[in-house]
């Protein structure tokens, strides 16, 4: 089992490199940043302090988008990021929800997303790729292994990811849901002559060590802690994974413990075991919700060395 950790770009530059320190040295291998650039700072320029700030972890967008962020620029960027970083850059990317919801337009569709990956890989390895009508080619770019996580839910998508990904980016820590996306990436994967396990699996999810709910008041816990939106109509992108927003009130009080990794240190290496047993490679701790050097100081110490080991499941 490997380990990531999200953050929102709102906190100052020097905390963000403090805790991207800290997360290293507590054996985290993945560092990620949400792209959402009138919500937050952009990603790129705190990924390039973190790059110079780490040694070994990989780091990336969790997610971008391919209608925001043109693929081109996003592949100069991460080509760039890779030659800085020698070659530890990864991409998380989807249709785009925050990102374009709060600009008051729609995620971009599944092909203009699969087409955005095909561009981004090629240029980013130094490949020339026809795009739009034009040949393309970064010159300068010695050429670079980009693994692409894509987040998505859909059929379309879960086929899209069999046939293209790298990795999936599951945003939810139920193990009976992951379980059955993972069936149906695999089936994509034979489908299109991939080896089984090409796809790697992450759960990305709120966690936190201790009994959150119970100290806090429930108007005060983040939507990104509380899972289930039973109706989107009249969410407000402004206040995306915003603490103590009004979209709490979306959400049911059955879902925490299914979509967050919560309790004790126990109840961690329980839940990160069944996460592997359900298929996942990687837990990503969207680290927003308090106490977040705690939460790396523990991981580290006692929950990281218990489940490293784990094998992960294949179904």
């Amino acid at each position: 089992m490997q380990f990531g950790f999200t953050l929102k770009p709102e906190n100052s530059i020097e905390r963000t490199l403090a805790l991207t320190r800290q997360a290293e040295a507590a054996g985290f291998t993945h560092g990620w940043l949400f792209d959402s650039h009138v919500l937050w700072r952009d990603p790129y320029p705190l990924l390039t302090l973190m790059a110079e700030a780490t040694e070994e972890m990989r780091l990336g967008t969790c997610v971008t988008n391919p209608a925001t962020r043109e693929p081109s620029v996003t592949a100069s960027s991460l080509a760039t990021l890779d030659e800085l970083s020698g070659g530890r850059m990864d991409l998380g990317i989807g249709r785009g929800d925050s990102a374009r919801r709060v600009l008051g337009k729609p995620p971009t569709t599944m092909a203009t997303l699969e087409e955005a990956i095909r561009v981004i890989r090629a240029l980013v390895a130094g490949d020339k790729i026809a795009y739009e009508g034009t040949d393309l080619h970064f010159p300068w770019t010695t050429g670079w292994d980009l693994p692409v996580w894509v987040a998505g839910y859909g059929p379309m998508a879960l086929a899209m990811i069999g046939r293209v990904a790298d990795g999936v980016i599951l945003q939810l820590a139920d193990p009976d849901l992951i379980a059955w996306f993972v069936g149906q990436i695999r089936d994509a994967e034979k489908a299109a002559g991939r080896p089984a396990g090409s796809v790697r699996v992450q759960a990305a999810a709120p966690a936190h060590v201790g009994d959150l709910v119970n100290r806090y008041p429930r108007e005060q816990l983040p939507e990104a802690l509380t899972g289930y939106i039973h109706d989107r109509e009249g969410y407000d992108y402004l206040h995306h994974a915003e603490v103590g927003s009004s979209n709490a009130g979306f959400v049911g009080d059955e879902v925490t413990d299914r979509f967050c990794v919560l309790g004790s240190v126990d109840d961690h290496v329980a839940k990160i075991q069944v996460l592997a047993a359900a298929g996942v490679d990687q837990f990503n701790i969207y680290l927003m919700n308090g106490d977040e050097e705690a939460v790396l100081e523990t991981y580290g110490r006692e929950i990281i060395p218990a489940t490293r080991e784990l094998a992960v499941g294949r179904s």
